[in-house]
């Protein structure tokens, strides 16, 4: 089928569409082919679709662009299952030469069900159980990443009594801010994950030179961490340090600012105690588009800089470490897209005389909190019929934290192109002002009920956060490829919530 140029460049350029996206030439939205109206005629409406071909690619692609960037050293890819989780995606990136990131017993169950062996996979977590820290002990983990002074001596008893030596990392927090939102930016000292670098109070700029750096990280809690664990290796063996410095990253500077001080913690470890660490974690971040108008990180170009900080900066006579990832949204994000069927259409006249859309769907932030959450920013399309005006509706959206000026500014300059759209907002069902999905975004005039919207780029942390809010069940998940669609995860039944209600 022929494809119209927005959707078409959009799926191209991978941003915010899976490269199957396209229009049919009587205007429907497909993938792979198959038509949004088919995929929610057989699956429900709302719903999770999932290009699993696209995870194929971006897994490979991930794996690759790491190993071409470090020629000489050797690198590792694991998959941040926070960000989507099921026995087949795991499966898909295991394929593709990933490990597998969890971070709860549930994660660590789905992982071992697909079938992934525990020497692939990696758990983290600021509050560990000691059921969870037993299960990976026993299937023989690849790393347990520790997170707290105190973790070391926990880990090492659970190992004992299980009669095996566990695989180890300390998360050290280096002082790097990094990500889009306050809540997704990790490594800065006043929250909960890691060991700091420095102690508290010590002027970073101490980290500017070799010399200066090394006594300062030798009196900071990170170093005391490693030292307990080297003192515990009968049940423990240090692997590696890691890093986590945010989320939506969108350059190399960060990371090269991190890895810089990782290797200074590396380095003075040796000094300290004549130990080298054999892998650095430099952990996930990588940015992806929301909005058309949005940058997603160059993996490739980020990758290439990163290897040359690690080259400058490695110490001469240590050997180079391994370098390790952990993608989650840049891997799924782009591979997912949920569909909506429009209900209420309420045209609300505003005091400037303006007049704002409302346009009203069968889901919300019970599907997608994100908006809510993190006031993140998604754009809509609608998927089932022809739009004249669809170049306008998809390179045109406007940004969620535009004033309402620039946003009516931007919707008369987009009438000089179209007359047939209007300005919406596009909201769910639940009760809550603050359920919005989309908050500005260009939309046909004459949408109307039984209309299907099409909201791109949320495989990551669509289905992982949803909630069954109002006592909503919590929307199915359908694969699609070349190969056709199935169901990947039923929808929930309000059944499903009565069986949990056991009270009399």
């Amino acid at each position: 089928m022929a494809a119209t140029a927005s959707v078409s460049s959009a799926a191209a350029a991978g941003s915010l569409w899976p490269r199957s996206a396209a229009r049919s030439d009587e205007g429907q939205l497909e993938f792979h082919g198959i038509s949004a109206a088919e995929l929610l005629e057989k699956y429900g409406s709302p719903l999770y679709v999932l290009d699993t071909d696209e995870v194929r690619m971006r897994a490979r692609n991930f794996v690759s662009d790491a190993q071409s960037a470090f020629r000489n050293i050797t690198t590792k890819a694991s998959f941040a299952a926070k960000a989507f989780i099921s026995k087949e995606i795991v499966r898909i990136v295991s394929e593709e030469g990933m490990y597998v990131d969890t971070c709860s017993a549930g994660e660590m169950r789905i992982a071992l069900a697909a079938g992934v062996p525990g020497r692939r996979l990696i758990l983290h977590g600021n509050n560990k159980s000691d059921e969870e820290i037993r299960l990976a002990v026993e299937n023989d983990f690849a790393k347990i990443v520790l997170d707290s002074p105190d973790e070391p001596r926990r880990v090492a008893r659970i190992a004992r009594e299980t009669g095996k030596r566990a695989r180890v990392m300390l998360r050290v927090t280096v002082g790097v801010h990094a990500g889009g939102h306050e809540y997704i930016s990790t490594s800065h000292e006043d929250q909960k994950f890691g060991v700091a670098l420095l102690a508290a109070g010590e002027d970073s700029s101490a980290l500017e030179k070799s010399e200066t750096a090394v006594k300062a990280i030798a009196k900071g809690p990170a170093l005391s961490v490693l030292k307990d664990i080297l003192s515990l290796q009968d049940d423990l063996e240090l692997v590696g340090i890691h890093s986590h410095i945010g989320s939506q990253i969108h350059d190399a500077s960060a990371f090269n600012e991190a890895a810089r001080r990782i290797l200074l913690l590396r380095e003075t470890l040796y000094f300290t105690d004549g130990f080298t660490a054999p892998e650095i974690d430099l952990g996930g971040g990588y940015s992806v588009a929301y909005l058309d108008s949005d940058e997603s990180m160059n993996i490739k170009s980020t990758f290439e800089d990163i290897a040359g900080t690690f080259a400058k900066f490695s110490r001469e006579g240590l050997p180079s470490p391994a370098v390790s990832f952990e993608p989650g949204r840049s891997i799924i994000a782009p591979a997912g897209v949920t569909l909506y069927k429009v209900g209420t259409v309420k045209p609300v006249a505003l005091s400037d005389g303006t007049t704002r859309v409302y346009v009203s769907v069968d889901g919300g932030m019970s599907d997608n909190i994100r908006p809510a959450l993190y006031d993140a920013d998604y754009t809509a399309v609608l998927a089932n019929r022809a739009n004249a005006a669809e170049s306008d509706v998809i390179e045109s959206n406007v940004r969620r934290d535009d004033s309402d000026e620039n946003a009516q500014a931007s919707a008369e300059k987009s009438a000089e192109k179209s007359a047939e759209t209007c300005l919406a907002r596009v909201v769910g069902m639940h009760c809550e002002s603050g359920d919005i999905i989309v908050k500005n975004v260009y939309l046909p005039a004459d949408i109307k009920r039984g209309d299907i919207l099409a909201v791109p780029a949320t495989g990551a942390y669509g289905r992982t956060m949803a909630s069954n809010y109002n006592q909503v069940p919590r929307p199915a998940v359908a694969a699609v490829s070349s190969e056709g669609s199935h169901l990947m995860i039923r929808r929930e039944t309000v059944e499903d919530l009565l069986s949990l209600d056991v009270s009399q």
